[in-house]
This record gives structure tokens, C-alpha cells and sequence, in this order.
């Protein structure tokens, strides 16, 4: 990446201080960086900390006569190889969603004729709240590719769920896969998958206890990361929902990071809506009803704490039952360890699922947490038993079988 050059547009949020790192990573990688910021991104970070870190003019006005002159908005628009924006505030979104270019950032995003990345940073009530929801559905049909928002606290008010924007890292991972695309623009208009929207849920969810401790399962996430590297290889706009792995974010796929059920349930439904929605995931069956809110503390002599569970969100269920946005094909995975067919039949005609992937996790098989896999896919009328392979390999199978089905094979 040496010599690219990335136009980083500064949004009005706590999480501009990122901006920085993010700033320090590229240059590592051999980017250069240029750096615009809106007026309420100055409230977060000065403008001669960013011109220091990124050794190059900060650009803040529309109308600032002198860079107007040296520069000029569409040449800052065009000279940069991506444009990134970090923060991205929910009113820098709906400016791009509904074509505004009252300031110098959101000119450049209108003028601008090169591949843009958006890193979303809100409260989580804004995140989720219909009208955020509709500009972002928009972006993404207009061909803006998002890496995040992730799940956790929220620096300014302490409250928790999707909005925290991604790390430095996830968006720098993000912005190699926007360059290098492993498929480009060429091949994916007559790629299988070319137009269609795939939904992946991957890994485990983390079900909190205590501030310290969580109800959790043994998913490496490795089978939907995957699948949803498979989809996109194929074309698809990918979306990827995952809880908490050491894996390394898909190039060129938008990934949202979650902890709990309850906050995976709330991307995929923002996800929403999708032609393909592939659960595979192994989502905690339980969660403890009141978490703790300080460390539950063992004494000397003391009987174990009695933990009160109640039963989690459904997801599966939820979007194979939704009433307005089903997707059309939705497929789900049941991990189990004895009777697997069978179990998974009767899983899918619980669940309202189009399409069942069983797979043996007992222990005498070592896969769950492995490399390879052994699956059953289970439709309405029929099961097919696929010898184990690896787990990348069967991601390529499901799409191309995904494939087919669309196209009426």
C-alpha cells in the first residue's frame, strides 16, 4: 500500500481521538493520509494534533480562500485512493444518504469519485432508531461499505449496545480489503451472487454474569467467517454479525462486533432486509436475569451463588417468522451432539427455516473449536451428507449451493 493515499473524514464524536491511532497504523502500512474535519470534530480533537500525526494541511472550511486556491474541494476529493469516515455520526450519514454538501466533508463525499468506508459512532438508541437505520440501508445500496458499528459501553453516557465505533485496526483491515477487493468490479458483474445481500452471524455470544464473569460456549467463529469470506467471494454484499472471536475481520466485508444475544439480535434486525440470512452463530441459550453490577465476591465457607437464567432472544426464529422484511432464503446451523439428523429436522420445522446445517460437536469428534467440519444440509424434503472437509471448504460449498437455489437450479 505504499504511496495510497486515504482521505480520512473527521465526524463530531468522542471517538475522533481514534482518529489518531488509525492515523499512526496506516503510515506504518506505507499509507499517506490526508485529514478533513468537520467543525464539531474540532471540539474532540485539534486540528494541529492531526496536521502533526498526519504531516500534511488539516482541512476544515468550505469557503477558506487559500485552500481553495492550493487545493480545491474536488481535487481533495479526487486525489485520495479511499475516503474513510470516522467517526461517522448519524448526521454525517443522513448528509450522505440524502445528498447534502453544506460543508467541506460532506462536498468531498459528493464529489468524490473513489471508494468510501464509513466507520458509524452513536448512541445506541440512535443507531437503531428507524430513520439512522433507513440512511444506512440507503449507503449501502449506493455502494458505501461500512466496517462496524461494534457492541459495548458508550464512552459519553455509559450505556451499552451496537454503536461504539470499530478499532483503529478493524478499519484499517477494512480499508486494505476496499483497495485489494478480492474481487473486482469487473468479476462481480457476472459473479453468481453479484446484487444479492447475505447476512452471516458467526461465533459466540457472551452472556454476562458479573462485570468479570460470562456464560459463554466453545464457537471459534471460524465456520461463518467462512462462509461470509465464501458469499463475498461470490459477489454478495456480505454482512457480517459476530460475537466475540480472535479472528481477523473478512477483508471487504462490513462486520459488526457484539457481545450478547440481545445485542446480535438488534444488528441483524438493523441488517435487515437481505435476500440470504445464514445463522451460524451458536447463540447462549440462557442469560442470568440481573447481572451484577460489581464482582460477586467468594467467602471463606460460603454456599455457591445461585444464578436466577432466563431464555434469550430467538434469533433464528425471529427472522424466519418476521413479518415484513424474511429474508428469502434463511438458513440456520444446529451444533449437536447425538441423534443430529433428527434433532435438526425438528429444529427446523421449530424454527421456520428454509434450510438446516447439522453438525456432530461431540467431544470423540474435536470439531467444534477445529478446522474442519462434517455437515448435514436439511431441507424441507431432503438431507445430504457431505463428507468432512475444512471448514473454509465448506463455506465455498454452502455459497455455491446458495448459488444454485437463487438461480432456480
Amino acid at each position: 500500500m505504499t504511496g495510497r493515499r486515504i482521505l480520512l473524514i473527521i465526524g463530531g464524536g468522542i471517538a475522533a481521538y481514534k482518529c489518531l491511532e488509525f492515523v499512526r497504523r496506516a503510515q506504518e502500512r506505507g499509507f499517506r493520509v490526508r485529514a478533513v474535519m468537520t467543525r464539531a470534530a474540532t471540539a474532540f480533537v485539534t486540528p494541529l494534533s492531526m496536521g502533526a500525526i498526519t504531516g500534511e494541511r488539516v482541512f476544515l472550511d468550505l469557503f477558506d480562500r487559500d485552500d481553495e486556491h492550493d487545493i480545491g474541494h474536488i481535487r481533495l476529493a479526487r486525489e485520495a485512493d479511499a475516503v474513510v469516515v470516522a467517526p461517522a455520526t448519524a448526521d454525517l450519514l443522513a448528509k450522505m444518504a440524502g445528498g447534502h454538501a453544506d460543508d467541506l466533508a460532506s462536498t468531498v463525499l459528493l464529489a468524490t469519485d473513489k471508494p468510501v468506508l464509513v466507520a458509524p459512532a452513536m448512541n445506541p438508541q440512535m443507531w437503531s432508531h428507524s430513520a439512522t437505520q433507513r440512511n444506512v440501508a440507503q449507503l449501502r445500496d449506493d455502494g458505501i461499505r461500512f466496517v462496524g458499528p461494534n457492541s459495548g459501553e458508550m464512552a459519553e453516557s455509559g450505556e451499552s449496545g451496537v454503536g461504539r465505533m470499530a478499532e483503529p485496526m478493524e478499519i484499517l483491515e477494512a480499508v486494505d480489503g476496499l483497495l485489494e477487493g478480492a474481487v473486482n468490479d469487473a468479476e462481480k458483474s457476472v459473479s453468481p451472487l453479484s446484487g444479492r445481500r447475505v447476512l452471516v452471524t458467526a461465533g459466540p455470544t457472551h452472556e454476562p454474569i458479573d462485570p468479570v464473569r460470562y456464560i459463554a460456549n466453545r464457537s471459534s467463529g471460524k465456520q461463518g467467517y467462512a462462509i461470509a469470506d465464501a458469499a463475498s467471494a461470490l459477489g454478495a454484499d456480505v454482512t457480517l454479525v459476530s460475537g466475540p472471536t480472535t479472528l481477523r475481520p473478512p477483508l471487504g466485508i462490513t462486520t459488526i462486533q457484539v457481545e450478547s444475544a440481545a445485542d446480535m439480535l438488534e444488528a441483524v434486525s438493523n441488517a435487515l432486509p437481505v435476500d440470504v440470512a445464514i445463522f451460524a452463530a451458536a447463540v447462549a441459550d440462557w442469560r442470568v436475569d440481573t447481572a451484577s453490577e460489581q464482582k460477586i465476591k467468594k467467602q471463606s465457607g460460603d454456599s455457591p451463588p445461585t444464578l436466577s437464567l432466563v431464555e434469550n432472544p430467538d434469533i433464528l426464529a425471529t427472522i424466519a417468522k418476521h413479518e415484513h422484511a424474511r429474508p428469502g432464503l434463511v438458513i440456520g446451523f444446529a451444533a449437536e451432539t447425538e441423534n443430529v439428523v433428527a434433532y435438526a429436522q425438528a429444529k427446523r420445522a421449530r424454527k421456520g427455516c428454509d434450510w438446516m446445517i447439522a453438525n456432530d460437536v461431540s467431544p470423540a469428534t474435536g470439531i467444534m473449536g477445529g478446522d474442519q467440519n462434517t455437515i448435514h444440509v436439511i431441507s424441507a424434503d431432503s438431507v445430504e451428507t457431505w463428507p468432512q472437509m475444512a471448514k473454509n471448504d465448506v463455506g465455498k460449498a454452502l455459497m455455491e449451493r446458495v448459488a444454485n437455489h437463487l438461480a432456480g437450479r
